[in-house]
């Protein structure tokens, strides 16, 4: 399969990129700088100059596409209905040149779209006022394509995408531990996230490209939920700092970011039953905790 790739040259994309290469696919991957271009010709991808807002070049590489997988996601979070437009903006034009062809349309969300305090599967309802509701327009953007012939899905991945090199939320808390010397959770600590490593991740879009039916929504869960206090204590440790609550209402002082503070605070476990069973998908990488233990988080990220 040649397949179309934007967010390719990003945090999870060159995972992703050398799965599907070592799956036998070709990948021509959305690059918008010439630092991006190279990294994907590392990789041993065919790099396609554009952005996404550039639509008519999104629409080329579909075109030329037997399959397309969207993980790029932009914008400035200060406006969200811009950055809720411009992704609609871009699943629409990349399913557009798909429709009624039965080409797989993959499309990245993320298990922060699902309601808190309960472990959610992959049928139940998301929750559109939530912490991270703004994902759900992409989500029905996708959807939208299967009743016009696209075979599209939607993977939803789980908050922590851990591995080498990671820039992610972990790195973010293991930064604040750093600059108050305090590997902080907020309350209790007993919320709980979802965690996947990047390479299971990868196997994952991968095999939801080959194989997912249209319309599935799928999460890329390993581990359905590891508390936010157990990621502190582990930093802690690892760090040489004591692990200790924050209040909510002083943990957007603590974080120096209230949105970062809510994320912190998200009870959000999911599982990923139905995803394993539909498309045989079996992580074995490393646990969150393990990468955290054994992983460059707390070497790489040195003072």
């Amino acid at each position: 399969m040649h397949v179309f790739v934007t967010g390719g040259s990003g945090q999870t994309g060159p995972a992703v990129v050398t799965e599907l290469l070592a799956g036998g696919h070709t990948v021509t991957a959305l690059a918008r700088s010439d630092a991006a271009a190279a990294r994907l010709e590392a990789l041993g991808a065919t790099p396609h100059r554009g952005s996404l807002d550039d639509l008519d070049s999104l629409r080329r590489g579909a075109e030329a596409a037997d399959g397309v997988l969207h993980m790029a996601y932009g914008g400035d979070f200060s406006d969200l209905d811009d950055m809720k437009r411009r992704d609609r903006a871009a699943i629409e034009a990349l399913g557009g040149p798909l429709e009624h062809s039965g080409k797989p349309l993959v499309v990245t969300s993320g298990t922060l779209v699902l309601r808190e305090g309960r472990v959610s599967g992959e049928r139940d309802e998301p929750d559109a006022a939530g912490l991270a509701g703004f994902r759900l327009v992409g989500e029905r953007a996708c959807l939208d394509l299967a009743a016009r012939g696209v075979r599209a899905s939607v993977v939803r991945l789980a908050p922590t995408v851990h591995g080498p090199r990671d820039h992610g939320f972990v790195p973010m808390l293991i930064a604040t531990a750093r600059r108050t010397g305090v590997s902080a959770y907020v309350g209790e600590g007993a919320n709980r996230w979802p965690a996947v490593h990047r390479e299971d991740a990868a196997v994952l879009f991968r095999l939801a490209l080959e194989k997912a039916p249209a319309g599935s929504v799928l999460h890329g869960v390993d581990e359905s939920g590891v508390t936010l206090r157990t990621v502190a204590e582990t930093i802690g440790r690892g760090l040489g700092v004591p692990a200790a609550s924050v209040a909510p209402e002083e943990a957007a002082a603590h974080f120096a970011n209230p949105f970062m503070a809510r994320v912190y605070a998200f009870d959000g476990p999911a599982s990923s039953a139905r995803t394993r069973t539909l498309l045989g998908w079996s992580p074995r990488r490393p646990t969150l905790l393990e990468d955290l233990t054994h992983g460059d988080y707390l070497t790489r990220l040195a003072a």
